[in-house]
């Protein structure tokens, strides 16, 4: 009998240990990257011939990362790996992907997605200048191409991400501005009790930002944004300051010539849409995701998530989500596994679930900002949607939940899908229509969930 096909999406820590995990029962999965080089958005390689050390990008995690690199790099020879591949669609049982032009279609007996996260943007007037980034986007910026978003960088949203960005500018001879969290003081002692549970992260957050504040960094917690102010740079205007409340409602305004913002990560599942995987609202994150067991299946057989694209816990408890998705795949094919490795990975996860707790309370997602932006604020800046369009779609237009809305005022129709707009578009439309968040649903997947060539050769179903 052929060898069952198990397919593998990201090559960051839980790909990168689900592969791993395949490899070492005797399989030969694939693994599909979008990335040129393995690594993830966490422990992102710099092209080969730069020489920066991993202590500088990567902070305190970088023997994880390094390790995670090598390990990699020995499993070549193991796996089929498939780099600059895009995981755009679904047809029944066949996975179809794009690779420099060239379309395939795969079929799978089992597919494991491990997709990683995304950004979570809460809008302010502003942020759609030239200058404005996404914190992983001035990771990327820094890790893959040597570069910076400028020299005098505000940093602003809430989350460890946030901390860690700001060291790495730091560590690259940039002295951000200011780092300004929306997240206070009081809402962090709530979070203390699940962020302990795993110390050594705690520590080297604490660690980040002490580095900062003795480098003169302005630190400022229970901030509101009030806007991003242009500077005239040449022909373009650019970013040029935050304006920004305290938590006394007084106004500031920091100068600087670059902004990162994020507000935590939102969980990369589009193809576990696609897959008609079972959705349920999560309270904690106020996002919708797919429900999965304790290893990582979905409600649809064969398919299983690990990482951060079933809920943010970090790249460790990726690596061994991974592992342990890998396993239970393996065991629900009739692969001999060891028990006693799949009950050891469970434990290990029981603390990184109660520090996702503590996470997403002690640095809260600032839904009640989507109530008071400014109708002229844009939301989705791909078909150039804003706050007011959302609400005339929720009044007037009477969309009783953001699909609806979608189909009067585009919002969430362009080209990145809703990933920017989505979860503040249904914030916005709860908040105009007076319901619960989870009401207001959530923008649907459709093929191709991120943009194709225009021209395409090969299979496309």
């Amino acid at each position: 009998m052929d060898a069952p096909v198990i397919v593998i999406i990201g090559a960051g820590p839980a790909g990168t240990r689900a592969a791993q995990t395949v490899a070492c029962a005797g399989l030969r999965p694939i693994v599909l990257d979008e990335n040129q080089r393995q690594g993830g958005q966490i422990y992102r390689r710099q092209p080969e011939n730069f020489t920066r050390p991993a202590t500088k990008l990567y902070g305190a995690s970088a023997a994880s990362a390094t390790a995670l690199h090598n390990d990699f790099e020995a499993l070549r020879p193991s796996i089929d790996y498939r780099p600059e591949t895009q995981a755009w669609g679904v047809s029944d049982d066949l996975l179809l992907t794009e690779c420099r032009g060239h379309a395939d279609a795969l079929r799978f007996d089992g597919l494991i997605i491990a997709s990683g996260a995304t950004d979570r943007i809460m809008p302010c007037p502003g942020w759609t200048l030239p200058g404005v980034f996404s914190l992983g986007g001035s990771q990327i910026a820094l890790k893959a191409q040597a570069c910076t978003i400028g020299q005098a960088p505000v940093f602003m949203g809430t989350g460890p991400l946030l901390y860690l960005v700001a060291w790495q500018y730091l560590q690259a001879g940039v002295k951000p501005r200011a780092v300004l969290d929306t997240s206070s003081l009081t809402t962090r002692l709530r979070g203390l009790g699940g962020l302990r549970r795993r110390p050594a992260v705690l520590v080297q957050g604490l660690r980040y930002m002490a580095d900062l504040a003795r480098a003169g960094v302005r630190l400022r917690s229970g901030i509101r944004p009030v806007r991003i102010e242009a500077r005239q740079d040449g022909e373009t205007p650019c970013a040029g300051a935050v304006v920004w409340q305290d938590g006394r409602g007084r106004t500031h305004r920091t100068d600087c010539d670059a902004v990162g913002m994020g507000y935590g990560l939102r969980s990369e599942t589009q193809l576990a849409d696609l897959l008609k995987c079972d959705f349920a609202f999560d309270a904690l994150s106020r996002q919708w995701l797919p429900v999965t067991d304790r290893d990582g299946a979905t409600s649809r057989a064969g398919v299983y998530l690990a990482g951060d694209g079933a809920g943010i816990r970090g790249a460790d408890a990726a690596e061994s989500a991974g592992a342990l998705a890998a396993l239970r795949c393996l065991q629900d094919m009739g692969r001999p596994v060891l028990e006693s490795e799949m009950t050891r990975l469970r434990a290990a996860l029981e603390p990184m679930n109660a520090f996702r707790h503590g996470l997403e309370t002690g640095f809260p997602w600032p839904w009640r900002h989507a109530a008071a932006l400014p109708d002229e604020t844009v939301v989705c800046r791909c078909e150039n949607v804003t706050a007011g369009d959302i609400r005339r779609a929720a009044g007037p237009l009477d969309s009783p939940e953001i699909n609806r809305a979608k189909a009067f005022v585009r919002v969430g129709m362009g080209r990145c899908q809703g990933r920017m707009c989505g979860l503040a578009g249904a914030e916005i439309l709860a908040a105009a229509r007076g319901i619960a968040i989870e009401e207001a649903g959530r923008i649907r997947g459709a093929a191709p969930i991120k943009p194709l060539p225009a021209k395409i050769r090969g299979v496309v179903t």
